[in-house]
């Protein structure tokens, strides 16, 4: 008993560990290349701070454990914004591009509401629906035409981008931090996902509590700590693009992916936890245009930590 509970912790610090390997590596590899910071932050580091929640969830779905998946997804998805946006503006201010503002943003709203749409069926008929491969390609069809967007960013970017002459590490130790990266988060989700089933049934907790709150708070630590460091250092477009890429990789990417592994029972109260989702997303468009125009300061990060309290307790009352 007690060894599941020490793989389950270590497995979380595995994964946060591995994560920051592939991200610190993806950043070096980018510099290297001349792409912008905001490009860098959408794509290769949201791509790394979102890996351990593929592979998590393609260990969860393999077990047939839907509520992780789902619960993985949206509680990470709120916890980014809520949580990991909340500690970030409080220890320095965010201040927005209006590209961010009304490009890569109101993508985010948008996947949440494609989210919604495309398991509608499940809130207005009774049965048991779920997402399949068709949902699955639909969801990387929209990742595609996100892709693409950020491909066409970068390209405009890159003649005003200097390739960095200060990164001096070669291609092969980016190489061999990538894949031990890649290693620590196929082990680490392996560990998290035995203990997240073990701990749920040990404590009558419900699967999708314990990766709605537990879970989702360990796989968005990589985010909390990309964000507040890239915050310190000034770098603020890393740090919302971190976060905003995160959140449209999750759902877009992740579960495009995993209904290729089978389908997904869709859980009847999640439209619930994707509604405060949509909500979150909406609040931080709002802020924007509220005090400081474009920035994200103390004030609101107080409001998002103090929201994201009210959903851990409803989470809890709900069981």
């Amino acid at each position: 008993m007690v060894i599941e509970y020490v793989l389950f912790i270590f497995g979380i610090y595995l994964l946060i560990k591995s994560s920051d390997f592939i991200v610190g590596a993806s950043s070096t590899l980018a510099k290297k290349l001349g792409i912008s910071t905001l490009v860098i932050g959408l794509t290769v580091v949201a791509f790394g701070t979102s890996l351990p929640e593929l592979v998590l969830n393609i260990f969860a779905r393999s077990r047939g454990s839907s509520e992780i998946v789902f619960g993985n997804i949206i509680g990470s998805n709120i916890a980014n914004i809520l949580f990991v946006l909340g500690i970030t503006s409080i220890v320095g201010v965010v201040k927005l591009k209006s590209s961010t503002i009304w490009r890569e943003i109101p993508f985010a709203l948008l996947s949440v509401f494609v989210l919604f749409l495309l398991i509608s069926d499940a809130l207005f008929k009774p049965g048991d629906y779920y997402i399949g491969i068709k949902e699955g390609l639909l969801f990387l069809s929209f990742f595609a035409i996100f892709l693409y967007y950020i491909y066409h960013h970068a390209q405009k970017d890159r003649s005003k981008v200097v390739l960095s002459r200060e990164v001096k590490e070669n291609y092969n130790k980016i190489y061999l931090r990538l894949a031990v990266g890649l290693l620590g988060i196929y082990f680490g989700a392996k560990w998290v996902i035995d203990g997240a089933i073990f701990i749920s049934a040990q404590l009558g907790f419900s699967e999708f509590l314990i990766s709605a709150t537990i879970l989702a708070i360990g796989t968005s630590l990589p985010e909390l700590v990309v964000s507040v460091v890239a915050v310190w250092k000034k770098n603020v477009d890393l740090a919302i693009g971190n976060i905003i890429g995160s959140n449209i990789f999750n759902i877009l990417w992740v579960l495009g992916i995993i209904p290729l592994f089978g389908k997904l029972l869709i859980p009847p109260f999640i439209f619930v936890d994707i509604a405060i989702l949509f909500i979150a997303t909406l609040v931080l468009f709002i802020f924007i245009f509220i005090g400081k125009k474009h920035e994200i300061g103390f004030r609101e990060g107080l409001v998002f930590i103090l929201m994201y309290i009210l959903y851990l307790g409803f989470l809890i009352v709900r069981g």
